[in-house]
């Protein structure tokens, strides 16, 4: 599941614009704090619940500034987060999502993820966390806080069916950049791992989701540790 390394390298020359999601006001301040001390991250608005993160996110997206990653909170009422993700990566998939819960709920995990989101943090994360998340997302790279990486990639493996191959149109490098994908590596490391170009790697990335039927790679992850894609194998 995912790694926790971050290349400085790769930081934008623009900000990343973030928009924050909480139903507590305190949390939001603490976040703007939090991040105000990465040069490469800014906060570009807040909502408190996801009925008002939709219409806010929708009106900035109307006016050509919507956010880069937003951060939602999941337990919100009367629009949680989990529903507000999928409304927002369905009507802006351009618009990355990291989903942040005071505790681990496996359930709401799988869902946030299976939503579109493309990260889950804890709010008690270090800043440094939470930035390297941001900065994934922002790359359509998923990152996942190490205890919950370890209880879903253990609850996924225990609940596989005999389904049919799921992965019977993927060719054998796209198979090897899935298994990639869902060791957490971002496209660099997939090049680098497979001597291809990045864009080469981006490419591959695309089709593949293209022909799972997916629309991030966090779902292929999860789909690809659900089916047990482990070594190497024949076709």
């Amino acid at each position: 599941m995912p790694s926790l390394e971050e290349n400085e390298a790769d930081e934008p020359d623009q900000p990343i614009r973030v928009f924050v999601v909480d139903d507590h006001g305190v949390v939001r301040r603490g976040i703007r704090s939090y991040l105000a001390i990465f040069g490469d991250i800014t906060v570009v608005g807040e909502a408190s619940d996801g009925r008002e993160a939709l219409s806010r996110l929708r009106a900035m997206a109307a006016d050509g500034d919507a956010p880069d990653v937003v951060l939602m909170d999941l337990a919100m009422e009367p629009v949680d987060g989990v529903t507000a993700t999928r409304e927002l990566r369905a009507e802006l998939p351009g618009t990355e999502v990291v989903a942040i819960t005071s505790l681990i709920d496996q359930s709401r995990v799988e869902s946030a993820l299976q939503a579109g989101a493309s990260g889950y943090l804890v709010k008690d994360a270090a800043p440094e966390e939470l930035a390297i998340a941001i900065r994934a997302a922002h790359r359509g790279e998923m990152h996942l806080d190490a205890a919950i990486a370890r209880r879903l990639t253990a609850s996924l493996r225990t609940s596989r069916d005999a389904d049919p191959d799921p992965f019977a149109d993927l060719s054998q490098r796209e198979l090897d950049i899935l298994r990639l994908i869902a060791e957490g590596r971002a496209n660099k490391e997939i090049a680098r791992q497979l001597v291809i170009s990045e864009r080469t790697a981006r490419t591959h990335v695309s089709n593949i989701l293209r022909k799972l039927g997916l629309t991030s790679r966090t779902q292929a992850a999860l789909l690809a540790v659900r089916e047990g894609l482990g070594p190497r194998r024949e076709r």
